[in-house]
């Protein structure tokens, strides 16, 4: 026999974790408003305002949320710059010039002066 227990509203919302403690709304304080009359002004924050359980993350001195470019928008441009990089290496193997010169030539070559014939090899 498999003994089921329901869970009452305040087990639900509370489950005993923080003592009764009364949780505000997780916002980040990133997006208030930065000219408020704040107590704490860096952290946005008023004197005995609650504060979430999650404040490390919460605050302002977590990882920001980047919320100016969408993602789909941030792909785009990804690439386009990645088109425009293989599009300069392109054009740049197209118009580079070959090697300006030829290479020197010798009367009779440099056999003598490389070991003659039986001279073993660099490589």
């Amino acid at each position: 026999m498999v003994q089921q227990r329901n869970l009452s509203q305040a087990d639900v919302e509370d489950p005993n974790m923080n003592g009764g403690y009364i949780n505000p709304p997780p916002v980040k304080r990133q997006f208030r408003d930065p000219y408020g009359d704040w107590w704490d002004k860096q952290e946005r924050r008023n004197f005995g305002e609650p504060v979430h359980e999650d404040n490390d993350i919460l605050g302002m001195f977590s990882l920001e949320e980047y919320t100016h470019v969408t993602a789909g928008k941030a792909f785009f441009q990804l690439g386009c710059f990645i088109a425009a990089v293989f599009g300069l290496c392109g054009v740049v193997a197209t118009v580079y010039p070959d090697k300006p010169s030829a290479p020197r030539e010798f009367e009779g070559g440099l056999e003598k002066e490389l070991g003659g014939l039986g001279a073993v090899t660099a490589s």
